[in-house]
């Protein structure tokens, strides 16, 4: 069992939360927390596990799987009842959280860096693939049409954020959101039954890649992020439960928690048998996106690059409506800047624009996952709610609460250490041969 005893927030997140209620729009139903949550988890990441299964291996890779399945799952759980741990408020925004927990001064710095790092870096990626699955489509769609480079397809994927970045909050994405997740689960089934329709290439090796030692081991590193960046909804989930109504009768946690359980539900689904499957058919040759691995039936890959392609359209918005709201948030406390359509125009498409130039610049879309899913991912998802959780919820030492607890947060800092500098290795020794801009 746990205490729930909790000190009372400070006058400063007192003082946001008000500004939060002001603008939130409170009436979503459990099911729209399901496809946010599917949205803003199920990814791109999905493509390369079979990827990171490579060399990690059969049951190294298998066993990492259900780990931080499970351990994501018990964290979402965690996120979901510390966001109404305090009678009478709301911690709609992971930051306001943190400073419950941390301390109004202690808690930005904790928890904005690592929020940002997940929000941002997950939509630096989405214009890689989204250009990059926009490209094949078009490719394998008309032969005989003249090709552009990548470059162009990311900018041209840049393009429609600009227009869908005013769309104000999470409900008035919620048609997109849902389209996504529905070509999230479609894709993913689209990539491991191709992949077992072909059946194992010839001479499928699952042998570790031959490369240098301190390579592979700066690959394995990698791998462990790309595995991270596949279980990314907490960096929005108090986001998403704070447009769901609560009452004492029913809080939020209930159909939150119930969303959630859907999501999880769906993401194994998906993730399982791509990775598996994937990894069976191609083995240790298999690209960093499964997808670029198929060639045949044609028409088939095409749709799945196309329902990628619709999918990151959704879950660029997903992770960057958080965003949008704190460059906002200081632009009107800060410089007095109104309210309305002229500040979305100026913080939001300046926002699109720097997302669109880092995806254009660097378009290393493996090294990126590894980079993002070890530096930021798992701080957020593996052990920062178990860190709040024994600061607020303060479980009896030694129970098994607070040993499951502990676990994630070595798990998670170790995976965020190698995973980090497998990923910042990898992206210099691939810048090292790129032709940018081509």
């Amino acid at each position: 069992m746990v205490s729930a005893t909790s000190s009372p927030p400070s006058k400063e997140v007192e003082s946001e939360q008000k500004w939060v209620d002001n603008g939130k729009s409170r009436n979503a139903k459990w099911w729209y927390s399901t496809f946010h949550t599917v949205t803003a988890m199920i990814g791109a990441g999905v493509l390369s596990l079979p990827y990171a299964m490579a060399y990690l291996g059969w049951i190294p890779g298998t066993l990492m799987l259900l780990l931080s399945w499970s351990l994501t799952l018990n964290t979402m759980w965690q996120m979901i009842q510390l966001h109404e741990c305090v009678p009478g408020t709301r911690f709609d925004r992971y930051v306001d959280l943190g400073k419950h927990a941390f301390g109004p001064k202690l808690g930005p710095w904790i928890v904005l860096p690592q929020q940002l790092i997940v929000q941002i870096g997950c939509n630096i990626v989405y214009m890689v693939i989204g250009g990059k699955c926009l490209k094949k489509f078009m490719e394998i769609a008309c032969i005989n049409c003249t090709q552009l480079k990548q470059s162009y397809w990311i900018l041209i994927f840049g393009g429609i954020h600009f227009f869908l970045s005013q769309l104000p909050n999470f409900n008035s994405v919620a048609s997109v959101s849902l389209a996504a997740a529905v070509m999230s689960l479609s894709y993913s089934t689209i990539a491991w039954v191709a992949c077992l329709a072909r059946g194992r290439v010839e001479n499928v090796s699952y042998l570790y890649k031959e490369t240098s030692t301190s390579d592979l081991i700066f690959r394995i590193f990698n791998a462990l992020g790309q595995i991270s960046f596949a279980f990314a909804g907490h960096a929005v989930a108090l986001e998403i439960q704070a447009t769901i109504p609560s009452t004492p009768e029913k809080p939020s946690k209930i159909p939150m928690w119930k969303g959630a359980i859907g999501a999880y539900v769906i993401n194994a689904i998906c993730y399982f048998p791509v990775a598996l499957i994937g990894y069976w058919a191609f083995g240790r040759d298999v690209d960093d996106n499964v997808l670029m691995s198929l060639e045949r039936p044609a028409w088939l890959i095409a749709s799945a690059n196309l329902m990628v392609f619709i999918h990151v359209v959704g879950s660029y918005q997903v992770y960057a409506m958080p965003v949008f709201d704190l460059i906002e948030r200081m632009m009107i406390k800060r410089w007095n800047f109104p309210p309305g359509l002229p500040l979305r125009l100026v913080a939001r498409s300046s926002f699109v624009a720097f997302t669109l130039f880092i995806g254009v610049t660097f378009p290393f879309f493996g090294d990126l996952l590894g980079f993002f899913g070890g530096f930021g991912f798992a701080p957020t998802s593996y052990f920062l709610p178990s860190i709040m959780w024994l600061i607020i919820k303060k479980p009896k030492r030694f129970s098994i609460n607070w040993f499951i607890n502990w676990a994630a947060i070595y798990i998670g800092v170790c995976i965020m250490l190698a995973s980090t500098v497998g990923g910042f290795r990898n992206i210099i020794a691939d810048s090292s041969t790129y032709s940018f801009y081509t």
